[in-house]
């Protein structure tokens, strides 16, 4: 069996890949997956999401590795979201968190990023918490209330 291609359809294919920086294999993939996605990012960063799970894995007194383990996902995923802001979270990551946070998906996506949705209470509250919390000290009685707070909005629908 041949397959042929048109002419059109080589130059409509030409046209959708102009402009894209050409990669093969997984190098090629980790370059173009952040900005291909196929979900909008609300926010460049994702400071109040990592920070978020930090401190959640950090008041349930867990190891990332236990973390990851216990939430069913990927501890290098689970590493790059606590400490690369820049760190676009894969859907199912977020989920599996939310899932295990007992938090609503919906609005834990919205703070990953991952949603087209925008409700601005939760966007300047994840802001105003992501300000609040330092992730390498012990949680301050002031961080633990925030955390609560925080959970509290996160937990409204």
């Amino acid at each position: 069996m041949k397959i042929k291609y048109s002419e059109a359809w080589c130059l409509k294919m030409a046209d959708l890949e102009l402009g894209n920086e050409v990669g093969a294999g997984v190098f090629g993939l980790a370059q173009n997956v952040a900005k291909d996605a196929e979900y909008p990012t609300m926010h460049s960063s994702t400071i109040p999401f990592g920070r978020f799970v930090k401190l959640m894995r950090r008041n349930k007194r867990l190891t990332i590795e236990k973390l990851a383990e216990d939430a069913d996902i990927d501890l290098d995923e689970l590493i790059e979201i606590e400490d690369n802001a820049g760190h676009v979270p894969e859907p199912r990551t977020v989920y599996q968190l939310a899932q295990f946070f007992e938090v609503p998906t919906n609005n834990l996506m919205q703070v990953a990023g991952l949603s087209s949705t925008r409700d601005e209470r939760l966007v300047n509250e994840s802001m105003k918490f992501a300000a609040r919390s330092d992730t390498l000290a012990p949680l301050s009685p002031e961080e633990k209330a925030a955390l609560e707070a925080f959970v509290s909005i996160l937990g409204r629908k």
